[in-house]
């Protein structure tokens, strides 16, 4: 990791082991310190999001992490990354961390498994280094400009002023973001309320800033749009979305720009399927992964 500065991030009493079981190193890249985390060996996978923090991963990577090596990593702003002012929380930005994280991991022949805005950030950064990516799974995520009114709707009033400081008074997406109908169906008690600390207020103002800021990412889009059309036309695609929460037809957004792409539903999921239903998820990549991608676990089973 040369020219990259490491370092322990020490774990918070809220965040036992036995709520978050793997270790955490902060990466300087960019001036911006990232909390990274890196488990498992074989195949790479990279777990991108932004707006939320990596929590949501979980018990998908500790099933997939014995056979691929499973990285995941906070935005600046989100979870126990680094905050930046209003005006740095971006797409543009969080697509920045993410080439950080590549270059620091020296990452190469990876597979971005992305939710939500880490499809337009983790894809905006592949577009910069195109030869790098094998494959991708979109969860419930967009990389493309926002062109639906009602899309472009929900953006505008998630971004808004007046929904930042509602959320900063109530908590009011912590708390729907850690129900049955968000990321929390399978977790107890302790769980939920990690799930809840991490994110804290200046992590929820960040989401609120990334929405804000998916209405104005034109050069991003742009960006992707050559990547997805030129270099990664081929690539192989997996998408997994819940039965209940694909308004916008993403879904079938994603078949068309991708004819060969595997498309899996989650029954009763809604927009965290990999919360909703881990081993399914996990057992779709690992499968999509065999198939599509061709290179045998036993065989890829020492890369790292």
């Amino acid at each position: 990791m040369a020219g990259f500065e490491t370092s322990p991030l020490p774990r918070p009493e809220w965040l036992p082991e036995t709520i978050w079981p793997f270790q955490t190193v902060l990466i300087k890249a960019d001036g911006i310190c990232l909390a990274v985390t890196d488990v498992g060996t074989g195949p790479t996978l990279l777990f991108v999001h932004t707006g939320a923090w990596s929590f949501l991963w979980r018990d998908v990577i500790s099933d997939l992490s014995a056979d691929f090596r499973c990285i995941c990593f906070d935005a600046p702003g989100n979870g126990r990354s680094e905050c930046v002012p209003a005006f740095r929380t971006t797409l543009e930005r969080a697509a920045d961390a993410a080439i950080g994280v590549i270059r620091a991991l020296d990452l190469r022949r990876f597979t971005i498994v992305a939710h939500d805005l880490g499809g337009s950030s983790g894809l905006g950064a592949v577009a910069m280094m195109p030869e790098r990516l094998e494959a991708f799974v979109a969860v419930n995520t967009f990389a493309w400009e926002p062109d639906a009114r009602p899309f472009r709707d929900m953006l505008a009033l998630m971004g808004s002023r007046v929904i930042r400081e509602l959320d900063a008074w109530t908590d009011f997406m912590g708390w729907i973001g850690s129900s049955s109908f968000g990321a929390g169906r399978h977790l107890d008690a302790a769980s939920r309320r990690a799930f809840r600390k991490g994110s804290a207020a200046g992590a929820r103002a960040a989401f609120h800033y990334y929405m804000r800021s998916a209405l104005h990412s034109a050069a991003l889009y742009r960006g992707i749009h050559a990547a997805l059309t030129g270099p990664l036309a081929t690539m192989p695609v997996l998408t997994i979305f819940g039965e209940h929460n694909d308004p916008f037809g993403f879904q079938r957004r994603w078949k068309a720009l991708f004819p060969h792409a595997s498309q899996v539903v989650v029954p009763g999921g809604h927009h965290f399927p990999m919360c909703d239903d881990p081993e399914l998820v996990s057992d779709a990549i690992r499968s999509w992964y065999v198939a599509a991608v061709r290179r045998p676990l036993s065989v890829a089973a020492g890369e790292r």
